[in-house]
């Protein structure tokens, strides 16, 4: 894995930016960035740690020495699969991918360009497509994915072979619950809301 160089950086941590940034994480994720000593022991066992950029304590630390942009525009933010492998490792307990998914929403909600686009456009339309049906339909979403990410024809030749077998349903099918799945995504928006109310609070602007 190629080691990234963090060091301090003498006027982020001031910054209002920089506090809302750190409120919003802790305040949405639950976990306090500071209770990360830097054992490393998440990186030891994250099966990724040598496919990307910053490893998953090197992004804790980038957000503790006031650099959340190398923290926002890491591949390793947009490359993890939430394996939990790093959360039963750490010591202290740090739940490392809710710190992840935190960071993801922050950076989608503040239209930041994202390191690795063809995820969070799968992000998106996958969220879509439970949002509308209750559940996930497999030809809306690599179909929708690939208009919106811009490929086409990735992996087209698999389409029939999938629908002969009966992999696949053409036609999509709607949940029986779908007006409590529309409550769960209200819940989470306005949970998502709060969280950045509260990030803009005076008291974290001073």
């Amino acid at each position: 894995m190629h080691a990234v160089a963090i060091r301090p950086s003498p006027s982020a941590p001031g910054a209002a930016g920089f506090r809302e940034l750190v409120a919003f994480v802790e305040g949405a994720s639950g976990q306090r960035l500071r209770e990360c000593y830097q054992c490393s022991k998440c990186s030891a066992g994250c099966p990724l740690a040598r496919a990307v950029d910053l490893s998953p304590q090197q992004i804790i630390r980038a957000l503790q020495l006031g650099q959340p942009e190398l923290a926002l525009e890491s591949r390793g933010l947009w490359m993890c699969v939430g394996c939990q492998t790093c959360v039963t490792r750490c010591p202290c307990e740090v739940d490392l991918p809710r710190v992840l998914d935190a960071l993801r929403a922050y950076a989608l909600a503040s239209r930041r360009t994202v390191a690795l686009r063809e995820v969070a456009v799968f992000h998106r339309v996958f969220l879509e497509t439970v949002r509308r049906l209750g559940r996930v339909y497999e030809v809306g979403l690599i179909g929708g994915y690939n208009l919106v990410s811009g490929h086409l024809f990735d992996s087209v030749d698999l389409a029939w072979p999938m629908l002969v077998r009966g992999k696949v349903k053409p036609l999509p099918r709607r949940v029986r619950a779908r007006r409590e799945v529309a409550a769960i995504f209200s819940r989470a928006e306005a949970r998502r809301e709060r969280d950045c109310e509260a990030a803009r609070s005076p008291e974290v602007a001073r």
